[in-house]
């Protein structure tokens, strides 16, 4: 069975808040790092030259 990284990290984090309960600052920094990482990650990729337009 192949699931999607982006579902398998929404899965894992919903079930992380609801179980868990992290404080919301907590939240909210592994959130900015992910968007952080993430963009990093596509500007080398082929979708760069679209989000580069869109930015614009």
């Amino acid at each position: 069975m192949q699931v999607p990284l982006w579902l398998a990290l929404i899965v894992v984090g919903y079930l992380g808040v609801k179980l868990i309960r992290p404080p919301a600052w907590l939240v909210a920094v592994l959130l900015l790092g992910g968007f952080l990482l993430g963009g990093f990650l596509l500007a080398d990729s082929v979708l760069a030259p679209a989000i580069d337009t869109f930015l614009k």
